[in-house]
């Protein structure tokens, strides 16, 4: 009962807290939408008609696209309740067989998040448009592609979107104080942002609480000054609800009118955070027709109601249909909602970043997750610099919002279009539909979005280049570390060791084994890597115990903790030589606060695969590695963990040889040089608190798996290095130009300026050991 109340205050915490997040973006639109529809020739049109008609326009765009085709038909499209780009790659990959990712098994099939009701493709007679994936590769090179442009567009977004949304909110102020001078102006928009920015590290959850109360106080502030400039300017514009009135205005207004789309698109460029919170898409949907729709209908209406009467206030239509005894408090709140809008679309982006890296198709980054900060709220602090000087050279370099606005549409234009073609193929290849239904979707929607898409891309010599060129290079960078990423992989799945070699050289492999437990990291998840061979013939030793770890993403939003590590043998006992399979999916964030959470589990994950190996329980999956062919993987049961205690210490403490509880082979000079060495490269070494494991269940049926377990335990107390290749990549001296610019400038530019792989993996340096490979691709 207790456990159940728990969970149902998170889970409406959770709703709480999304709430400002989800309507933030749609709900702020009301600020600039008409001043952008007016900012071309259709300020020439200033009629009564002309203004009822840009209404018709902004409405049933609005109820088209958030209310019918988002709040409606897409809260339905999830990936065990993630939505958005990757959630629709994710199925496109796992059930239209269009994934590019290395390392698939059959046991990712196993994986409790993989299948999904309604969405197995055994039962379905596979047509030759179907097997497109299987026969052409080019195919699922083309849809990462897609994706990756969406992808870049999504962080484009995250430039252009703090800019726009505060430039409109502090120029505000102008209506009052019109003597202020626009410079000044701008660089309040500055410095607002710029406090944005620098605030990131410390995390939004001390501030998040009140995210939702300023949006939802913005609402209803919107919704009562429509309604009052309805009453008292034009109650009359209730008329052009009607479509009818959409006609008359492109009649009025022709080719001009068409132009004017690219700023009415504006009403629905805050609907893809729509997708993300799918995990509440039921009150997701019933807050947004009932509340956040009638509020948005009510500003529109008001303010069209307004410049019926006062045309020429429409380069500040919002703020100056505001009443002088409100205006500063709407001031207030406006600027407060903008600072929200501006954080959720920076989560966003950190959050785009984090699953392209996952996906092998961005540059190591640092990926920050704190347990006291919101569920999944990362930050990456390479992204949050570019990202600050992008947004305050787009701010102070236009010093016009209109060209900001056009630059916006068009980004979120070109990503709603995506997104729409994403899903008409999840509608064939995943759901399993027929091919006129996916294409009757892809006609109703994506006919109109392009009719917008044009008319935005009619504006790209007023500011609408901006963000053509930074998602071009955006997506340039991510191709590029895809495809040298790809190659490397390729190159190792090519260099790998026979299991024939290893056999022979016998359990010691003919070198000294010391105590002791050696991490070798390998993007392989069968067969023995290069690496190895690399490092056993510059240094005939090695640990007791081997341990070849691969960090693989499986294209699932989560993996449960249970189900995370897949443990095998390599060879005979004797060698003790294992595998461990790190499964994680695309949005998991590291929970562990150091090492030594990893080691721990991972060392548990061991002794129970020794344990359900004995009883016969391990599951195999195929892998050329092991002496029968398979590899033995084991997921977590109901005892795991139960034979092990663990206690914590700060700093060096608990480290001496006498604490060990074995016969160290160290001696005291060795113990106290490595302790000044890790107190001289690592300071912080000594505030963090280290988890020590011990085995305090020693009762085993098998005399053989109790020593196998005692021997890991003691090993473990020897310490854990972690041996991981240091490569030099290089294309073939033959290779077409391209090929080597991409290859020997580009890729090798992006790998000496990205993090260590050390870094991204969150490798203690003072147990670390690269070995040099040089990569010829």
């Amino acid at each position: 009962m207790d456990e159940n109340k728990t969970r149902s205050k998170h889970f409406l915490l959770l709703v709480y807290q999304s709430f400002g997040i989800v309507f933030g973006d749609l709900a702020t639109s009301p600020l600039y939408v008409y001043r952008s529809a007016f900012a071309g020739r259709l300020r020439h049109y200033q009629s009564e008609e002309a203004v009822f008609g840009a209404f018709s326009v902004i409405f049933w765009t609005l109820s088209f696209f958030s209310l019918f085709k988002y709040a409606v038909f897409m809260l339905s499209v999830n990936d065990n309740g993630e939505g958005g780009i990757f959630a629709l790659y994710s199925l496109l990959c796992r059930h239209g067989k269009f994934s590019l990712l290395p390392n698939q098994q059959a046991s990712d099939e196993e994986l409790s998040t993989y299948q999904h009701a309604g969405y197995s493709n055994r039962s379905v007679p596979a047509s030759s448009f179907r097997r497109l994936p299987d026969r052409d590769k080019k195919s699922k090179l083309a849809l990462l592609i897609l994706v990756l442009m969406a992808a870049s567009m999504a962080m484009t977004l995250g430039v252009l979107t703090p800019a726009i949304s505060g430039e409109f909110s502090v120029f505000g102020s102008s209506v009052l104080l019109p003597h202020v001078y626009t410079g000044i102006m701008v660089a309040l928009a500055g410095v607002l942002l710029l406090s944005l920015f620098v605030l990131q590290y410390q995390g939004t959850h001390k501030v998040a609480f009140i995210f939702s109360p300023v949006v939802l106080l913005w609402l209803l502030s919107i919704a009562a000054l429509g309604v009052y400039n309805i009453m008292h300017w034009n109650p009359r514009i209730y008329e052009a609800l009607s479509p009818i009135y959409i006609y008359r205005f492109f009649r009025l207004t022709g080719i001009d009118g068409w132009i004017s789309l690219g700023g009415a698109l504006l009403c629905i460029t805050g609907n893809m955070p729509l997708c993300y919170m799918l995990i509440f898409s039921g009150i997701i949907i019933v807050a947004f027709c009932f509340f956040v729709y009638p509020c948005l209908v009510l500003q529109y209406m008001g303010q069209a109601a307004f410049l019926s009467k006062n045309f020429s206030a429409i380069s500040l239509s919002f703020y100056a249909s505001v009443p002088d005894a409100v205006f500063w408090p709407v001031l207030v709140i406006a600027i407060l909602a903008t600072v929200v809008v501006s954080q959720a679309v920076l989560s966003a982006t950190f959050s785009t970043v984090k699953q392209c890296h996952a996906l092998g198709c961005f540059p190591r980054v640092k990926i920050v997750h704190k347990s006291k900060w919101i569920d999944r709220q990362i930050y990456v602090p390479e992204i949050n610099w570019i990202l600050m000087v992008l947004c305050s050279a787009v701010t102070l370099g236009s010093q016009d919002t209109t060209r900001i606005g056009n630059a916006y549409g068009i980004a979120s234009m070109t990503l709603i279009f995506i997104t729409t073609s994403l899903i008409s193929l999840s509608i064939y290849f995943v759901w399993h539909k027929g091919l006129a239904l996916a294409l009757s979707f892809f006609i109703l929607f994506g006919t109109i979005e392009l009719t917008f898409l044009f008319s935005s891309y009619i504006r790209i010599l007023q500011g609408g280049w901006v963000p053509l060129l930074l998602s071009s290079i955006f997506l340039f960078t991510m191709f590029v570390w895809h495809y040298g990423s790809r190659k490397k992989y390729l190159y190792d799945q090519n260099h790998k060791l026979p299991m024939k070699w290893i056999l022979t050289l016998g359990s010691d492999l003919g070198i000294v084994r010391v105590p002791g437990i050696g991490l070798i990291y390998t993007h392989l998840a069968n067969g023995v890597p290069a690496t190895f061979s690399h490092f056993l013939t510059n240094l005939p030793a090695f640990y007791q115990i081997i341990v070849f770890v691969c960090d693989k993403t499986v294209p699932v939003p989560f993996v449960p903790q249970k189900e995370r590590y897949l443990v095998g043998r390599i060879g005979p006992k004797s060698y003790r030589m294992y595998r461990c399979i790190v499964q994680n999916g695309y949005k998991d964030v590291n929970e562990n606060e150091n090492e030594y959470d990893f080691e721990n589990a991972l060392i548990m994950s061991i002794a129970e695969f020794i344990q359900l190996e004995a009883e016969g329980g391990g599951s195999g999956t195929p892998d050329g590695g092991s002496i029968g062919g398979r590899l033995a993987v084991v997921k977590s049961s109901e005892n795991f963990g139960k034979r092990f205690g663990i206690s914590k210490s700060n700093g060096f403490e608990g480290t001496s040889s006498s604490s060990l509880n074995i016969t160290s082979s160290k001696s005291a000079t060795l113990v106290k040089l490595k302790m000044m060495y890790d107190e001289q490269e690592s300071p912080e070494v000594k505030f963090k608190t280290r988890v020590q494991l011990t085995l305090v269940d020693t009762r085993y049926k098998d005399s053989f798996v109790k020593e196998e377990v005692m021997r890991l335990m003691e090993a473990k107390k020897f310490g854990v290095a972690y041996v991981i290749g240091h490569s030099n990549s290089k294309a073939k001296w033959n290779s077409p130009f391209l090929k080597r610019f991409l290859i020997n400038i580009v890729y090798s530019f992006l790998r000496k300026n990205c993090r260590a792989p050390s870094i991204a993996l969150s490798i203690p340096q003072t147990s670390l050991i690269e070995v040099g490979m040089n990569y010829t691709l």
